[in-house]
């Protein structure tokens, strides 16, 4: 709205500079590329980041196997992580020897994490595979997808007006500097005359 405020005060007044113009058509182009380009250019990396998500949820579900785990035995838990949210998401999960069925049949075994708080032998838990059994983390879910686009598209978004609003400050720093240097060489000019008698100051 002050880019458009400025172009209209321009518009006829006789101490308008070239860089006065210059300075609100980039005001103004900024405005609108903020207004219009920035969330066309968020939806549309949004969209092609959900159509991307949904196929690697598509994919992850046919190659990723819910199977059931067997704990065999706890085994100690691994020294002390200072990051805090490591730690406190592992404390939810108990470290365990465990026994599973990997989908094409094989039996397997190995040291896996579980949903479990305080696990014992013979207690049974949820874990993931691919197809031959090895262990794997959940598949994404169309919500954590969704969250994930949708992030993509705001994050896109923010980068393009923070992109216009840099273009914008630059071109207004060149312009401002030629000011000055325009006022340097009228001051040039009337420097050594400026006060005398007969110069017409």
């Amino acid at each position: 709205m002050r880019a458009l405020v400025g172009l209209w005060r321009w518009r006829h007044n006789p101490l308008r500079r070239k860089t006065d113009l210059v300075e609100a058509w980039v005001a103004c182009a900024a405005v609108l590329l903020i207004v219009v380009a920035a969330p066309l250019a968020g939806f549309a990396v949004g969209g092609l980041s959900q159509d991307a998500l949904r196929q690697s949820v598509r994919e992850q579900r046919e190659m990723r196997h819910e199977v059931a785990g067997t704990v065999v035995k706890k085994v100690s838990r691994p020294p002390v992580d200072p990051d805090p949210e490591t730690s406190s998401a592992r404390d939810r999960h108990s470290r365990v020897l465990a026994e599973w069925t990997a989908p094409d049949g094989t039996p397997r075994s190995g040291t896996v994490l579980a949903d479990l708080r305080s696990p014992d032998p013979g207690d049974h838990f949820r874990l993931w595979t691919d197809e031959h059994g090895q262990v794997v983390g959940r598949p994404l879910d169309d919500a954590t997808a969704a969250t994930h686009a949708a992030l993509a598209g705001f994050g896109t978004a923010a980068a393009v007006t923070g992109l216009v609003e840099g273009v914008r400050r630059i071109v207004l720093w060149r312009i401002v500097l030629r000011r000055y240097d325009r006022w340097d060489q009228a001051w040039d000019k009337a420097g050594p005359d400026w006060g005398r008698t007969g110069t017409g100051s």
